[in-house]
């Protein structure tokens, strides 16, 4: 029982920091192996190097030039003056009420396209920006737009969306991507409609009260400094690029390098081959080339005016991608550390005596991904350890595969995004807002996004619709 105390402690501390708007980068580790303490203190100093700083630095390895092309990506459209091109024509098409549902298509076409969550929130914020000053909405309500956009439906819900979350559990259940597609499509609708209905319902109060875009605020896009904006469907060049180019080099970055590559670097001395297993790294190489085509053509459209502040600009990008990356590599290495620790073991253990085998996996993967603080960490997590029992329950009640995928999939986007999670800091961190102004309206989303998991196995149960 001491052991799950401190787990439990651990998580509330750093819950209760990220919230206050202290540094997750500091509190994380601080967090982490203060639980260790509590629990084995000779395990401190091998857990922070051996564990947390490895997994810390292993994810900078691998997403580090993901942030900062994708911020690159986001501050040249604000430069170029993209995004007040494409928010124009928004307006004159649907009109300033309708901001928010522009705002989650956008987020939901690029997800959908296999683009990276954290690279959405990079490119996404200019338009969202400048589409709510225009539209005189409150900045407090962007996080909770973006996020639903691109940290929900588009995740885990569609079928054949090319998001993580959807992916891990095929090696699981031996399913694919598509799996359970009407339950995928039910749970999607519910989130998009309830989801859709709790921020129009915030924008209309705030109206009500007379409360506008917001004044004193930082993070705030750039003005354009050029002679007069692209025509829209240009602007929009850059971003149908990055998906269509994403997708293109998902499929042949392996056909052209294989399983694996190997090279010897041309160093004095002998030297050892530096071998590479491209299954492993190829969908974050096609995300940074589809970045690298992207920032390309914004620069071969607008280069006078994106020139004219680059240097500044970009400095302020990279800054954000730095604090960004970091928060988020720092949460990776603090779920690291309590999924080792005995009480992480007492939590999964007690999910495991939920009798229906559906509300069981639903509950043990979104509970030990808010744990995580990460959606693909827990549910690897959870079905690392209990996927056999999962499966046996299943075939025991006659339930496919398709089904176990799909709620797993949901369920790790659920209670995932608490206050510690890092893309939520990243999020907050891009939008220039505080867990105080903003985080109230992404736990109301996260809220909506745990209960389609339910009313998806409420609908299979009703239906048998797979």
């Amino acid at each position: 029982m001491m052991d799950f105390v401190i787990v439990l402690a651990a998580l509330c501390f750093l819950m209760f920091v990220a919230y206050r708007g202290y540094s997750v980068i500091l509190f994380a580790p601080v967090a982490a192996l203060g639980a260790v303490l509590l629990t084995d203190p000779g395990l401190v100093a091998p857990m922070f190097t051996g564990l947390f700083m490895d997994k810390m630095v292993g994810f900078l390895k691998l997403y580090f030039p993901v942030f900062v092309l994708g911020a690159i990506f986001g501050k040249l459209i604000e430069l170029a003056g993209f995004s007040q091109a494409i928010v124009g024509a928004t307006i004159r098409v649907l009109g300033r009420s309708r901001a928010m549902l522009s705002i989650v298509a956008v987020c939901a076409l690029l997800t959908y396209g296999g683009v990276s969550l954290f690279v959405v929130v990079f490119a996404v914020y200019p338009f969202a920006a400048e589409m709510f000053r225009q539209s005189d909405i409150p900045k407090r309500l962007i996080p909770a737009t973006i996020a639903l956009g691109a940290f929900t439906f588009t995740m885990d819900a569609l079928p054949g969306t090319p998001q993580i979350q959807n992916i891990i559990p095929t090696s699981f259940f031996g399913t694919t991507a598509w799996a359970a597609p009407w339950l995928g499509t039910i749970g999607a609708l519910f989130i998009l409609a309830v989801g859709l209905s709790y921020l129009e319902w915030r924008r209309r109060s705030a109206l009500a009260a007379g409360e506008g875009y917001g004044g004193d605020l930082v993070n705030e896009p750039a003005p354009f400094s050029g002679e007069r904006l692209v025509n829209p469907l240009i602007a929009l060049l850059p971003l149908v690029l990055v998906g269509v180019s994403n997708k293109a080099f998902t499929t042949l970055i392996p056909q052209f390098y294989g399983a694996s590559h190997e090279f010897l670097p041309a160093v004095i001395g002998d030297a050892k081959p530096v071998v590479q297993e491209v299954a492993k790294v190829a969908a974050i190489w096609a995300v940074e080339g589809a970045l690298l085509i992207g920032i390309l053509t914004v620069l071969a459209f607008a280069w006078k005016p994106v020139m004219k502040s680059f240097a500044e600009g970009s400095k302020a990008a990279i800054g954000g991608a730095l604090l960004a990356s970091m928060n988020t590599a720092s949460e990776y290495g603090f779920g690291a550390v309590i999924a080792s620790l005995p009480g992480f073991l007492v939590v999964a253990n007690a999910l495991k005596a939920i009798p229906d085998p559906l509300v069981n996996e639903a509950i043990s993967v979104t509970a030990l991904a808010g744990i995580t603080g990460s959606a693909s960490g827990g549910m690897s997590i959870a079905l690392a350890a209990m996927s056999e029992t999962f499966i046996a329950n299943a075939q025991a009640a006659h339930i496919p595969m398709e089904v176990l995928h799909r709620v797993a999939a949901m369920a790790s986007g659920g209670m995932d995004t608490l206050p510690h999670n890092g893309a939520v800091i990243t999020l907050l961190a891009v939008t220039g807002l505080t867990h105080r102004q903003s985080y109230k309206d992404i736990f109301a989303i996260t809220l909506v996004k745990t209960m389609a998991v339910f009313v998806v196995i409420v609908a299979f149960y009703l239906t048998g619709l797979v």
